[in-house]
């Protein structure tokens, strides 16, 4: 195929792919009460599962904790004319994304898939699975431990009781919004390993090597998509080194099975060249 063919055939993925998310949003439009009230503003609720978790454990422990209060003391507002339809809008949008992910990265699959060798295609048999598994795992994490972490470390924080917390809708959407897609998209650094392992630009010995700057780069990560306070940044980062973790012993199989396929290939080119 020619540039402009390769070209082509990507913009029909695309066109697929949006239609998918603009399908699903369009669902999720209709479904306003149940993605508001349910999904958003759950982590509003201190009937939220996070909070009665923490509240439950604070007690066993015999601590005070905001986690067992009443409600939350602060309020959501729209300031602006058009704040809630707008909301209710780029919302939806997110959800059909989010949702539809599965199908977004199967059709990016197949632009990618026929440029790669018919072994390469077995060897990358379940990657949509294994991909939409860990991004949605990272979607359930920080939906159910960043979010809610976030909104009530910033929804409780005062510098004087002079000042009452009256956050804009799409601020509040915002912390939300980024918790769930930015955990969804760090979850996926297994395979983002797996690829770079493959190409030859990443190594199990260059992973092990840079632990420690990793484990730098993942507090300020986690620093920067939870609430300014230790434990929840800790709560963050564990997982993530986890998989930080899991990706150097799947880098290590890479490698691996790499070097046996070179060894097989080298005897059975010393076989066959003596025949010739």
């Amino acid at each position: 195929m020619s540039f402009l063919d390769h070209l082509e055939e990507l913009r029909w993925h695309l066109i697929r792919s949006v239609m998918a998310v603009v399908i699903i949003g369009s669902a999720a439009f209709l479904m306003k009460d149940f993605i508001f009230d349910t999904i958003i503003f759950g982590p509003k609720k201190m009937d939220f599962p996070t909070y009665r978790l923490f509240c439950e454990i604070a007690t066993v422990l015999g601590f005070e904790s905001a986690f067992c209060a009443e409600k939350l003391p602060f309020t959501i507002q729209s300031r602006l004319m058009s704040g809630q339809f707008s909301a209710h809008i780029w919302t939806s949008i997110w959800a059909g994304f989010i949702v539809g992910f599965p199908y977004v990265l199967y059709e990016m699959w197949k632009f990618i898939s026929p440029g790669l060798y018919e072994k390469e295609r077995k060897n990358s048999r379940g990657f949509i699975l294994i991909a939409s598994f860990l991004f949605f795992l990272g979607v359930l994490f920080g939906y159910y431990v960043v979010a809610p972490l976030s909104i009530n470390f910033l929804g409780t924080y005062q510098v004087s009781a002079e000042v009452t917390n009256e956050f804009d809708l799409a601020s509040f959407i915002s912390t939300v919004r980024t918790s769930v897609i930015a955990c969804g998209i760090l979850f996926e650094l297994p395979i983002v390993i797996y690829f770079l392992t493959k190409v030859g630009l990443v190594t199990p010995e260059l992973m092990r090597k840079y632990r420690k700057i990793a484990l730098v780069v993942v507090l300020i990560l986690s620093a920067v998509i939870t609430p300014p306070d230790v434990t929840s940044q800790i709560i963050v980062a564990i997982p993530v080194l986890i998989l930080y973790q899991i990706s150097i012993f799947i880098s290590a199989r890479v490698m691996k099975n790499e070097a046996k396929r070179e060894a097989r290939e080298r005897k059975r080119n010393k076989d066959v060249g003596p025949k010739k």
